[in-house]
């Protein structure tokens, strides 16, 4: 079994091309990311968690963290196992009575209850090597500061050059000035 890398949630964004919720976790000891899409209810209710909001009435994860109170049952961490055909598989360790149960989950229903409860979430150092993604270093890293700005500026002044006063877009028309 591949060695489990502790991530923290980075952040929970909605992707431009779908609305899907996408959400980064990012590995504790590096700058590896790994984006986990996830539906529109399971990422309303884990930000409702990070933000520490007090609903009304319990949601769902609130119940079975109740459940698992009364039960005097420990979730000892939670985990992204694998990646196969684009969907992540999970997993909730839990203790019960000095027994470790493991619990196939969601990656979303495991991050739900790992920040209700503080727990750990880990992933797979299979899964990061697959889908982990490393920004890229800042491209302009390296380029004298003069440079840089210089070819920023390039491209407004070739534009500039190509235009002239009398082709301005707010230059009234002949018709329009007659009616004033």
């Amino acid at each position: 079994m591949a060695a489990l890398i502790e991530v923290v949630i980075d952040s929970i964004r909605v992707s431009l091309m779908s609305q899907q919720r996408v959400v980064i976790l990012r590995e504790t000891t590096s700058d590896r990311y790994l984006p986990i899409m996830v539906g529109i209810y399971e990422a309303e209710h884990l930000t409702l968690a990070l933000q520490e909001v007090e609903v009304s009435r319990p949601l769902t994860y609130d119940l079975f963290v109740n459940i698992l109170d009364t039960l005097e049952a420990e979730v000892i961490q939670v985990e992204v196992v694998s990646l196969k055909d684009e969907t992540y598989y999970g997993n909730i360790a839990i203790n019960i009575n000095g027994t470790i149960h493991n619990i196939d989950s969601r990656p979303s229903d495991a991050m739900n209850l790992a920040i209700r409860l503080n727990v750990p979430i880990l992933v797979s150092e299979d899964v990061l090597d697959e889908a982990g993604l490393i920004p890229e270093d800042d491209l302009t890293e390296g380029l004298p500061d003069e440079e840089m700005d210089s070819e920023r500026l390039s491209v407004f002044k070739n534009y500039l050059d190509q235009i002239s006063p009398d082709q301005s877009e707010d230059k009234p028309d002949e018709e329009d000035s007659d009616e004033e």
